[in-house]
């Protein structure tokens, strides 16, 4: 997809990595070329922002379909691919096929599977895989019960400078569970597990990429206990970074007491002191990246009862809104909320992306931050509607988006 002729955005309040700044851009050939005070030549086509931000398009990282509408919805350009597909992206051809999926309008980063059919045995050619177009490893949905596989997945990750993307969780305590162990799913009857399980994977993950020296993240960290132990392996050099869904610090367990599905999830919601955790997590920078984990289920999957529906939700459409809350609420600043959904997970993608700067891809989004709508599932443009969010309010809306510097409809 070319770029018909050169664009010209004027009259905006730019969002850079060292804050928000009143000025335009000038992208030509897919590219940005021109930053802050720009002047249109002739056969530029213009476009007045009106005051509105102008801000790289959003980065997703980590979602589990390739769902156009909704990423273009909520003003993501680029998403990494979850290899929990059918089949699973764990050889070559499949990782290239889902490489050039979503082109031209969006980009696929798909993850390599770290094991054969993710079932965390027998390690799949990474190498091959990465020559294929994988941008990083990952487990999938589950957690790599065997140490020494986990160990030697790390090393070759290591020694092919690949990210890998953990879930955190132990399985052996988790089990079926679908809930967290307290009050909430002792009074709904659900089988549940103690959140220690997400602090005991994220000890042995740690300890086992301090050894590999390999880069580890960690997709979602959901308690307070996991997170200290985050914080401090950070502290002392360790290459671990983590992420988060709106979901985990939006809503505690309280959000399932009518056994509402669409608040099924994986790892499941927590009690509202590690909901507070998580926030001051993201405001301290020990949380990386903030994710849609975007994973549309049709009624066929969400009305069952709750401990027989899958857990996952459509994401996409409420992930800027979401984290334009904790600005409003003075958690975060602006410019550190578009580090969390753009610049750091492209950074861990290895893309020249999610940042306005000169010579990089025009990926660019229109934003208001304080306009307001109502997140409602029957009207959603993604391929299901689960949302936990439904009926909400929220504020923040992408009025227009451009990838590379063409725009998208």
């Amino acid at each position: 997809m070319k770029q018909p002729r050169p664009l010209v955005i004027t009259g905006g309040k730019l969002v850079l990595a060292d804050g928000i700044r009143p000025g335009g851009l000038r992208c030509e050939t897919g590219r940005i070329v021109a930053i802050g005070d720009v002047t249109p030549q002739e056969g530029d086509a213009i476009v007045d922002a009106q005051g509105a931000l102008i801000a790289p398009g959003l980065v997703d990282f980590g979602v589990f379909a390739v769902d156009k509408p909704a990423f273009h919805f909520g003003g993501i350009t680029r998403a990494g691919l979850m290899p929990d597909q059918s089949p699973h992206l764990d050889h070559p051809a499949r990782v290239r096929f889902a490489a050039q999926s979503g082109k031209p309008d969006f980009w696929v980063h798909p993850f390599a599977g770290a094991t054969m059919r993710l079932e965390g045995e027998s390690l799949a050619e990474l190498a091959l895989m990465r020559d294929a177009g994988a941008r990083a490893v990952a487990t999938g949905r589950r957690w790599i019960g065997d140490s020494g596989i986990m160990l030697r997945l790390l090393q070759y990750a290591a020694m092919l400078d690949l990210v890998v993307v953990a879930h955190a969780e132990d399985a052996g305590i988790v089990g079926s569970a679908v809930a967290t162990s307290g009050l909430m799913a002792t009074r709904l009857g659900l089988p549940s597990a103690p959140s220690e399980a997400e602090a005991l994977a994220v000890a042995r993950d740690i300890a086992l990429a301090e050894l590999a020296g390999a880069r580890l993240h960690f997709r979602q960290i959901t308690t307070k206990s996991a997170l200290d132990l985050i914080r401090a392996a950070k502290q002392r050099g360790v290459k671990v970074t983590a992420g988060v869904t709106p979901a985990h610090f939006m809503l505690s367990d309280l959000a399932i007491k009518d056994f509402r599905t669409f608040a099924r999830l994986s790892p499941p919601l927590r009690e509202e002191a590690d909901r507070v955790a998580v926030v001051e997590a993201i405001a301290d920078g020990t949380i990386d990246v903030v994710t849609s984990g975007h994973d549309p289920r049709g009624p066929e999957d969400k009305r069952l009862p709750f401990a027989d529906a899958e857990p996952g939700m459509a994401g996409a459409e409420t992930l800027l809104a979401m984290v334009l809350t904790l600005v409003r609420d003075g958690a975060i600043t602006m410019e550190r909320a578009f580090d969390l959904v753009a610049s750091k997970p492209a950074q861990l993608l290895g893309v020249q992306a999610g940042a306005l700067v000169e010579g990089w891809e025009a990926d660019i989004a229109l934003i208001q931050p304080e306009k307001p709508w109502i997140v409602d599932s029957e009207k959603m443009a993604a391929a299901a509607g689960n949302t936990p969010f439904d009926k909400q309010p929220a504020q923040g809306r992408v009025t227009a988006l451009w990838k590379g510097g063409v725009a998208v409809d």
